[in-house]
């Protein structure tokens, strides 16, 4: 303990590990600034109160491996006197998990989301099909969204071909992920929704997702971008 106290106290401390991720994109510069200059639009198009352009902007990703837990003993109410929390037993049964592809509309704040077994290609294709049904006909699609290889594959670029000009897609830098707003929605769902959450099946995961997304849809919030935001200027 003592050894302790004396390390802690140093301006270097060799004995812990601070995690870091190192740029491996030699475009990560170039690739952040168009991500940021989407934003930007998006923001202009909120300082005037509509868009300038029939153009929908959507940040999508996945959120994989959300765990259908289930309780093997119920939930202990709290009771005056005795514990003030929600008694819970310490074992689970895992029941599968589950994917959520989503975008959120950067303009409406409204979540475009599919709860499926797996997010592999036939699944993202199947987002936007989802997209292309959302929006008018006219309206060109553009979507931040990482170097997935379901973004990326032939299939995708094959479905991409039968919707000319219709989808627009904005990659992030490799590990950048960070400069994708959906994040913060799935940030947000994660300290709401999943946070301590017992289901009793796959399914009944997948409709509390569901209705999760349609409770958000009630009432939208835009998700705004400001980070450098105020260093780009939208030609």
């Amino acid at each position: 303990g003592t050894v302790s106290k004396i390390l802690g106290a140093q301006p270097v401390q060799p004995h812990k590990i601070e995690y870091y991720l190192e740029r491996r994109d030699a475009e990560f510069e170039a690739k952040m600034k168009q991500v940021l200059h989407v934003y930007r639009q998006v923001e202009l198009w909120h300082q005037a109160g509509a868009p300038a352009e029939l153009t929908a902007v959507l940040s999508d990703d996945e959120k994989p491996g959300i765990q259908a837990l289930a309780n093997t003993a119920p939930d202990l109410a709290p009771v005056p006197g005795q514990h003030a929390r929600v008694g819970r037993d310490h074992e689970y049964v895992r029941q599968g998990t589950l994917s959520l592809l989503a975008g959120i509309d950067l303009w409406s704040g409204e979540v475009l989301g599919l709860v499926r077994d797996r997010h592999r290609i036939a699944e993202f294709i199947e987002f936007l099909r989802l997209a292309d049904a959302q929006y008018p006909g006219e309206a060109r699609i553009r979507m931040v969204l990482d170097n997935h290889s379901a973004h990326i594959s032939r299939e995708t670029r094959t479905f991409l071909a039968t919707v000319p000009n219709r989808f627009e897609f904005i990659f992030t830098p490799t590990h950048g992920s960070w400069l994708n707003l959906i994040e913060s929605f799935f940030g947000k769902m994660a300290k709401t929704l999943l946070r301590g959450i017992r289901v009793k099946s796959k399914e009944e995961l997948k409709t509390r997702i569901e209705m999760y997304l349609r409770e958000v849809n009630e009432e939208p919030v835009a998700f705004r971008w400001k980070y450098k935001l105020e260093t780009l200027s939208v030609v």
